[in-house]
């Protein structure tokens, strides 16, 4: 025994210090597991975050928000039969007298002037419009303008402290923003609904030429038309314009025109009378991918001009049918509708540097912004050349 007394004491101090470890360190010996890292959150402060109620963006947007009634007088088709001396006396004379059309819509008073925003389909072709405040008064509205590709209308009139809506702008909306809807829905009276951004920047759905609109599940119905979208705070970020239904009625897809879009048409409406968009004369189409290979481009990220209109910017400045447009003020295409609304926001006589694709070369070229022309007025310079009547996915820039 005398042999292995030596090893009494390290032995003795191992056991020591192992004791101490598991005392004082005890994750030195745990077994080692997969863990999870999660973020939680602050139940205690989420919970209770966002107000229990509307009522004061409500209360302070409502007064702004009126109702518009038309009526427009329709032709009796009849009113030649009616006129025969034989006819007449077998039927009611009074039949023969012109019918009226009503309709409804909303508005959104802009300013204490009397400036009011609505869509133009809810006043378009009317004899008379009225306007029908919150607070119960009346009066008839001029039109001072409206613009029908972007579906948006000016109205005025004539009263004394009105309330002027506060306006906020649409740039910084963000999907799942609450938004509140306010009209007049089939007529029933102001009506309240709540709901959120769905998504924003819609476009190409045909409805109007310049579209990039909000999307909302907050319902809107017939009779919304022109009304206020507002945000929680009672701010307007949109004028509702049209539903997506099978049957009529809200299906949780409502789209309203940005308040930034609809404030510069209203100013260009109220200034100059009617709305001043860019123009270069051509007629485009996107490129598909068989267009592609055939012009040797390695994407489908382009333009192909269809047609130039005569002694128009685009001609002017060395524009040809059959050039791709590959980019429009250094900025690569994307597609024909944001190629398209980009040119129209331009001012006339902006500078534009334009890069084509001709003959298998990248040519850069310069061309000055007109004014667009408005539609149905004649032109003899507003002919394309070489432009297909009717060009598939195309669009007139």
């Amino acid at each position: 025994m005398q042999r292995f007394a030596f090893l009494v004491w390290p032995i003795l101090s191992g056991i020591l210090a192992a004791i101490a470890l598991l005392i004082y360190l005890p994750d030195m010996f745990a077994p080692q597991a997969n863990t999870l890292q999660v973020n939680q959150a602050d139940d205690s402060q989420s919970s209770r975050q966002g107000p229990f109620s509307y009522a004061d963006a409500v209360e302070h947007a409502a007064p702004s928000v009126v109702n518009i009634y038309t009526r427009t007088a329709l032709p009796n088709n009849n009113k030649a039969l009616y006129n025969d001396p034989d006819i007449q006396q077998h039927y009611d004379k009074n039949q023969n007298k012109e019918r009226t059309q009503s309709s409804l819509g909303s508005g959104v008073i802009l300013s204490p002037e009397g400036y009011i925003a609505t869509n133009n389909h809810v006043i378009s072709g009317a004899d008379s419009i009225v306007v029908a405040l919150k607070d119960g008064r009346e009066a008839t509205a001029s039109v001072i303008g409206s613009d029908p590709d972007t579906d948006l209308a000016v109205l005025k009139i004539n009263l004394p402290d009105l309330p002027g809506i506060t306006i906020s702008s649409s740039a910084n909306l963000r999907v799942g923003d609450v938004t509140l809807a306010i009209g007049n829905p089939f007529g029933v009276g102001q009506t309240v609904t709540m709901g959120i951004i769905s998504a924003t920047g819609r476009n190409q759905l045909g409805l109007n030429t310049y579209e990039d609109f909000i999307q909302t599940d907050a319902a809107i119905n017939p009779g919304n038309s022109g009304g206020a979208l507002i945000n929680a705070a009672g701010h307007l970020i949109g004028i509702n314009t049209a539903i997506f239904s099978r049957s009529g009625g809200s299906q949780g897809i409502g789209f309203a025109i940005p308040s930034n879009q609809a404030k510069q048409v209203m100013q260009d409406l109220i200034e100059h009378g009617r709305v001043i968009r860019g123009w270069v004369g051509v007629e485009a189409q996107e490129i598909t991918a068989e267009l592609a290979e055939s012009f040797g481009l390695k994407d489908t990220k382009g333009l192909i001009i269809a047609g130039v209109f005569r002694d128009g910017p685009a001609h002017k400045g060395g524009l040809l049918p059959g050039d791709i447009l590959l980019e429009i003020n250094g900025k690569k295409i994307i597609n024909s509708y944001n190629s398209m609304y980009s040119v129209a926001r331009m001012l006339p006589e902006t500078s534009l540097p334009l890069k084509v694709w001709r003959n298998g070369k990248v040519l850069e070229l310069m061309i000055t912004v007109a004014e667009r022309p408005i539609k149905g007025v004649s032109n003899q310079n507003n002919t394309p050349d070489d432009a297909p009547e009717n060009s598939p996915n195309g669009s007139e820039n």
